[in-house]
């Protein structure tokens, strides 16, 4: 072989190399660039993760604080509704009504009544309203139906058991009657129909 072919040949050897130096070293590039954004997505997705999680630790304790005597409140319902049991009972008995001092039972019992709601309202329990109100299942079970013609089918006329929300939410339902229309279909025994 001539020196200026073998030169030449060299040279060709030369720039290949150096073109597949080039390639190899674009290739690393790209692929390091693959990583870096492959990382940096995962940096973002674990970011937002721990924030939705520190969002929902905040929102657990906020409720933690805002409804932990949700259970105490529940049970002391059972005190207001004794206390109202008793009031029924005293009044309704023959013997104590010829008492004199019934009158300051009941208004001791009154008294009481009124420190224990004012105690419930201030922690944001409220007596849900019922009488004369469209039944709502949210706040109302039905615990019988009575028949009126006079009002509209589905009002509460009657209330068994006082129900109670805390800070808007449920803590016991009202026990209620509703209305329900009589059916003009219905036979009258008396006509024999």
């Amino acid at each position: 072989m001539k020196p200026e072919e073998k030169n030449k040949e060299e040279l060709k050897k030369n720039n290949i190399e150096t073109e597949n130096k080039d390639l190899s070293e674009k290739e690393v590039e790209i692929s390091n660039k693959e990583k870096i954004k492959e990382l940096e997505d995962k940096l973002v997705r674990f970011l937002a993760e721990m924030e939705n999680q520190r969002r929902r630790f905040e929102k657990e304790k906020e409720d933690a604080f805002e409804f932990g005597g949700f259970a105490f409140a529940k049970e002391s319902l059972s005190l207001i509704d004794n206390l109202q049991r008793a009031k029924i009972s005293l009044k309704n008995d023959e013997i104590l009504k010829k008492n004199d001092s019934l009158k300051k039972i009941l208004e001791t019992f009154e008294i009481i009544e009124k420190d224990l709601l004012s105690i419930f309202k201030k922690n944001g329990i409220e007596p849900i309203q019922s009488l004369n109100q469209k039944f709502d299942p949210n706040f109302h079970q039905a615990m019988l139906e009575i028949e009126d013609q006079n009002k509209e089918s589905g009002i509460v006329v009657q209330e068994i058991q006082k129900g109670y929300t805390m800070k808007e939410r449920l803590l016991r339902p009202s026990l209620v009657g509703v209305t329900k229309k009589t059916s003009k279909n219905k036979k009258d025994p008396e006509k024999g129909k």
